[in-house]
């Protein structure tokens, strides 16, 4: 940290100057637009990355409010989760319609039946054959599926103490230094390890380029010599599968 942003945090820490505090919000600014841009791959066209970003910045808000610069966690660290958690809170509530969650319901009926009948993942166009819809109806399902998928996630990495792990970030907080908490944390992280190596190899490589490397969807379109579309495909069917995945082991785990 520069001595100009530790003069910052101390003002604002200290003295609560709201200018220093604006300072820091601008500063960080890029921040929201990688989250943000992270979690817009997969998502329907119909949703602006510009609204994604004015959640996320409340989480951003909040996360200087509670940074402690004194705790020697990097405030990037700090902060990524809490502007995920807003971008996410904005998503679910632009997302989360009844008509929405019935076509995702019935879609993940379909492929369950077709993945015990034929022993491996559904292409578009065998579920479309068999809820009889078009192939490009089948893919905006799938493409839905996806959205609701990545929004419910959390769900699926949390634990009975109501705690997630997240794909790609780490909530980073005084209980990390405890034994006790490092060793479920690296419980969490096992059975997340577990779900993503059963998936294949290039959905693996498409969510390590989004959630590890921090590329966005034309990056990675252009890392793998894919289009955008292809990608936002391979992503919304490996997050589909990673959720189903993660419940499965989470119920081997305590049962």
């Amino acid at each position: 940290m520069t001595v100009q942003y530790s003069e910052l945090w101390r003002r604002w820490r200290q003295f609560h100057d709201t200018a220093a505090r604006d300072a820091l919000v601008q500063q960080y600014l890029w921040l929201v637009r990688y989250v943000a841009g992270r979690l817009m791959v997969g998502m329907p066209d119909h949703i602006d990355q510009g609204d994604v970003e004015g959640h996320g910045c409340f989480g951003l808000l909040e996360a200087v409010a509670r940074y402690d610069p004194d705790r020697g966690v990097r405030f990037e660290t700090f902060a990524i989760p809490w502007i995920r958690g807003a971008c996410l809170e904005g998503l679910r509530a632009m997302q989360w319609a009844p008509a929405l969650r019935r076509r995702v319901r019935q879609l993940e009926k379909v492929r369950d039946e077709l993945v015990g009948i034929l022993g491996r993942e559904p292409s578009a166009a065998e579920l479309a054959d068999h809820m009889g819809i078009t192939v490009d109806e089948a893919e905006k399902r799938l493409q839905e599926a996806g959205t609701l998928a990545v929004l419910s996630l959390d769900e699926a990495l949390a634990f009975d103490d109501g705690e997630s792990t997240a794909l790609g970030d780490r909530v980073a907080d005084d209980e990390a230094a405890d034994p006790e908490r490092e060793s479920e944390l690296a419980e969490r992280r096992e059975v997340l390890a577990r779900a993503i190596a059963s998936l294949s190899e290039q959905e693996q490589l498409v969510l390590a380029l989004i959630y590890q490397e921090g590329l966005i969807a034309k990056e990675v379109s252009e890392v793998l010599g894919v289009s955008q579309a292809r990608i936002s495909q391979v992503h919304s069917k490996a997050i589909l599968r990673l959720r189903g995945k993660l419940s499965r082991l989470k119920r081997d785990l305590v049962s």
